[in-house]
């Protein structure tokens, strides 16, 4: 019987936890690294006959989460699996305002969430999983805003600039291995999640964008987190996933 291992950040709450929930109901082994646990993914878990490891960590520290899932996942070296994925899904979207208004502290938080983790997280999974013959895939979670510049938002946009970039050199490099893993950043669309709920919230003087947030709430284009997570999972499952490092959902 065919068993499937997936890494998951930020499962906890929003799209994370849409896709946690569905890769559980299909059966997928699951290992959940998130600032809090969800006690609906062990019930889930249990229904399905499935694995679900759940890691409460902050990601604004994630040496330690890097280092304790590379040792975790060599341990499983011997193991049958048809395959084995990790999904960047976490990040941090800090205070709403221009550069020069955000301390320096949240600034740091915020790149070690959204950039520094992933780069680490990915690191140790393809080292940890370097001499194994399941196919390996590598899905980081990013955003139209790695592509698009905004005001009040430089360090969102470029932590997932970098996302994006950082995916298309592992790309590179992986392509050069035996069985090099499949990596792909994709932008996941509109989604209707405490991050959108954040942004509309924004202050007008300092968020001159804040009225584009507005408007997709209130003309209803934002898609459910239960939608936008079938639609991620069905762009993993492509046969061609990772021929294009860098993707949007919506292409």
């Amino acid at each position: 019987m065919a068993r499937h291992l997936t890494i998951l950040t930020g499962a906890s709450r929003g799209m994370g936890l849409a896709m946690a929930q569905q890769l559980l109901d299909a059966g997928y082994d699951l290992l959940c690294i998130s600032r809090k646990t969800n006690p609906d993914l062990e019930a889930r878990a249990a229904k399905a006959g499935a694995s679900c490891e759940q890691w409460p960590q902050d990601l604004a520290r994630a040496a330690t989460a890097a280092a304790r899932v590379e040792t975790w996942l060599k341990a499983k070296a011997d193991e049958d699996l048809s395959s084995v994925t990790l999904i960047n899904n976490a990040a941090l979207l800090p205070k709403i305002a221009p550069l020069g208004h955000i301390a320096a502290e949240d600034l740091a938080d915020g790149l070690r969430v959204d950039l520094e983790a992933p780069l680490l997280l990915t690191s140790a999974f393809l080292r940890a999983t370097a001499s194994w013959r399941a196919p390996r895939k590598v899905l980081n979670i990013s955003s139209g805003l790695g592509r698009r510049a905004m005001a009040s938002q430089a360090l969102y946009c470029a932590a997932k600039a970098g996302m994006d970039h950082f995916t298309r050199c592992v790309a590179l490099e992986e392509a050069l291995r035996p069985n090099g893993a499949k990596v792909c950043s994709l932008a996941p669309g509109v989604i209707d999640t405490d991050m959108q709920v954040q942004l509309r919230q924004g202050d007008p003087k300092e968020f001159p964008d804040i009225g584009n947030f507005v408007g997709m709430k209130e003309q209803g284009v934002l898609v459910s987190p239960e939608d936008a997570a079938r639609r991620v999972l069905a762009y993993l499952a492509r046969p061609d996933f990772g021929s294009n490092p860098v993707g949007d959902i919506r292409d």
